[in-house]
């Protein structure tokens, strides 16, 4: 169990259990005054920053290092690394009694986020990280960038009011931003700010505690996320300097402004200029195909589903194909038809694949 090998090191404790009665674990580490409360997998099918995580406390553990022992000396960081265990099992986005937590942080009504709401007032951060992982149809802005990853300083009120704490949390975004920028270019981008009190980084914000989410997105060719991992990871370490050693005046609320706002604008793959029917007077159109995980035993399997077939010129494949205007069909060469499960296509009776490339 990875969280064996740090219990020499750093404090863990069992703070709740889940539905199914799975422990939840805190962990403890560092001595300063500022404080930073992060928790992941919220969301069972969201494990990406989980493992970022775990990357980050094997670096917090070097002792040797002068460095890591000042920023410990200047935050204490608290983290609950899996706060939906029975999701996380099941790779759902739900907890076991099919409740979305992250709209539960006013109702609380299930034991997940009666921990979280206890961590965080028995804590008292003063500041928050919210880590997710997002679909692969984000891009950064209208643009053909992938939304790698993607950040938020949530709303306050209903107005959006740019207040000092979403100020403060804005500032931390702009830093990951400034040295994410020199890795992947145009592939950061921020969500929509609109007011959800029933979500919990709302909520802790109305409690003036500035809370940043973290979504894990995609990058070319990683659907397993391993590239996405570290850049969660330079993330985390980035937000976590910025905060132990720097003051933070939230004064780059404009820079925050003019990182673009995600736009559903991908699909996992594109077939252009298809040709769906023998008639002649049948319009070419494009194929969209989106992938469904699914777990499968102890697998996660992506499955090519046909999510819409329409004009999709205004849209962006991570991968994609042009039929020339040649027949497209099943590969059991059968018509191709929205909602369908299908691995591969006969383009003009060449067979290809539409399943993930793992490298």
């Amino acid at each position: 169990m990875l969280l064996n090998r740090h219990r020499s090191q750093f404090e863990i404790t069992v703070v709740g259990q889940s539905v199914l009665n799975e422990d939840i674990h805190f962990i403890t580490l560092g001595s300063g005054k500022t404080k930073i409360l992060m928790w992941s997998q919220m969301h069972g099918n969201e494990s990406t920053t989980t493992k970022a995580i775990f990357d980050l406390l094997n670096v917090l553990s070097d002792r040797d290092s002068k460095f890591v022992r000042e920023l410990l000396e200047n935050v204490t960081i608290g983290i609950l690394p899996m706060l939906n265990p029975d999701g996380a099992r099941a790779y759902s986005r739900v907890n076991a009694n099919q409740v979305d937590l992250n709209r539960d942080a006013q109702a609380l009504t299930q034991p997940e986020s009666k921990v979280l709401r206890i961590c965080f007032d028995a804590f008292k951060p003063n500041y928050c990280f919210n880590l997710h992982g997002q679909r692969t149809i984000f891009s950064a802005g209208a643009t053909n960038k992938s939304a790698t990853l993607s950040f938020l300083s949530p709303a306050q009120d209903e107005p959006c009011t740019i207040t000092e704490t979403r100020r403060r949390a804005m500032d931390v975004i702009v830093r990951m931003n400034d040295v994410l920028q020199r890795l992947i270019p145009g592939q950061i981008g921020t969500y929509d700010d609109a007011f959800n009190m029933n979500c919990v980084g709302d909520t802790f914000q109305t409690l003036h505690v500035p809370t940043i989410l973290f979504e894990a997105g995609h990058y070319a060719n990683d659907y397993q996320r391993e590239e996405v991992r570290r850049l969660i990871f330079i993330s985390l370490w980035t937000a976590i300097v910025h905060i132990a050693l720097e003051d933070i005046q939230g004064i780059h609320a404009a820079a925050y402004e003019a990182i673009p706002r995600n736009e559903k604008l991908f699909y996992d793959v594109i077939i252009r200029n298809a040709k769906l029917s023998d008639d002649e007077t049948f319009p070419n159109c494009d194929i969209g195909v989106q992938y469904q995980e699914r777990l499968d035993g102890n697998q996660v399997r992506f499955i090519p589903k046909i999510e819409k077939i329409s004009d999709l010129s205004q849209f962006y494949g991570h991968k994609e194909f042009d039929a020339k205007g040649a027949l497209v069909k099943s590969e059991n060469n059968e018509a191709i038809k929205e909602g369908i499960e299908i691995d591969f296509v006969n383009i003009d009776h060449n067979k290809y694949p539409l399943n993930v490339e793992i490298n």
